[in-house]
């Protein structure tokens, strides 16, 4: 055939088939993936909320082992701060010989407070710290091979079960920071809510988060193509995930799970009939841990960094005298 290749397929001596027409550009995803696993991964997840509503456990619970701070530097009784503060720990998690290096930040003192007024100020000057941090590297003349990533990938962010609606502190901190970084709501403890209370606070929750042009995360203007919004609709629908976290184990109809007893039954917290912690677990680890990460880079650092080199323009042409409309549209 004019202009193709003909597939031809011919056995060698004493041996199977060959297809002369493969050439072997599938052989890139092994080499891919072979490097991958060499390299590692990096996933800095922030937990948000008032103390109370079981951050430390809900961490603990996604990745099966004691990651929050409050696990491994647990002190006699943590008293609660006056002022917000932010504090990371960072673990090496190995899984099936791939290796992940994760950092789970924490904000105690968010939300506690009398007055929490601007409360969400140091949670966003430490975001903008990291893509900071992340830009002086990347223009360095003489930059690392690999550069360290503490940029935060996704902010959990934890709403009090009241069944009612969202908190003015809820709403100023979701509608300031979803521009910054992939906001992921949870309605902690959600065991205390009838499922009809819960179906309505969700509900209510997402009339709110629209009527505040809230956009969470998977946002909307990102879906790739038809088949990522049809996943990433169904999503959207079930925001935010009306969680219940537990670090124990018991044992039910034979089986171990991790759960929350009480007087009535186990509530098992990977069973989607009881709460929605499955659905987050795969949104964050199983289906968009890579797209989170990728939002991260490409749109929240990207904007960051458009910003900060258009500042750095306009302070170096009017030092040089330049007036500011002489100035390109692009570097505006």
């Amino acid at each position: 055939i004019q202009g193709s290749f003909v597939q031809r397929v011919k056995p060698l001596a004493g041996g199977p088939a060959v297809d002369f027409s493969y050439v072997g550009i599938d052989a890139i995803l092994e080499q891919m993936r072979r490097k991958a696993m060499k390299q590692g991964f990096e996933l800095n997840i922030m937990v948000v909320g008032q103390s109370g509503l079981g951050k430390s456990t809900l961490m603990n619970t996604l990745f099966k082992s004691k990651v929050s701070r409050k696990s491994v530097l647990a002190t006699a009784q943590e008293k609660i701060p006056k002022t917000i503060e932010i504090k990371s720990i960072s673990h090496d998690i190995e899984e099936k010989g791939v290796r992940m290096k994760l950092t789970v930040i924490d904000t105690p003192g968010f939300g506690d407070q009398i007055n929490n007024e601007n409360c969400w100020q140091p949670i966003m000057k430490f975001i903008n710290d990291q893509y900071e941090a992340y830009l002086q590297e990347e223009i360095n003349i003489n930059r690392k091979k690999r550069i360290p990533d503490s940029r935060v990938h996704c902010c959990i962010y934890f709403i009090p079960p009241t069944g009612h609606c969202l908190r003015p502190l809820d709403v100023e901190f979701m509608r300031r920071l979803s521009k910054v970084v992939n906001i992921v709501p949870v309605i902690a403890k959600a065991d205390t809510l009838t499922l009809e209370e819960r179906d309505f606070f969700k509900k209510k929750i997402r009339e709110e988060l629209r009527a505040n042009g809230i956009d969470v995360y998977p946002q909307k203007e990102f879906d790739e193509d038809a088949e990522d919004r049809m996943i990433n609709e169904k999503i959207r629908e079930m925001i935010p995930f009306a969680v219940v976290g537990s670090d124990q184990e018991y044992q039910v109809n034979g089986r171990r799970l991790l759960g929350r007893k009480t007087k009535w039954g186990t509530i098992e917290v990977e069973n989607i009939a009881h709460c929605e912690f499955a659905y987050l677990r795969d949104l964050l680890i199983r289906t968009h841990m890579q797209n989170i990460k990728d939002i991260t880079s490409s749109i929240h650092y990207e904007m960051y960094r458009v910003r900060r080199l258009n500042e750095n323009n306009t302070v170096v042409a009017h030092a040089n005298g330049i007036p500011e409309h002489h100035l390109t549209a692009h570097e505006m």
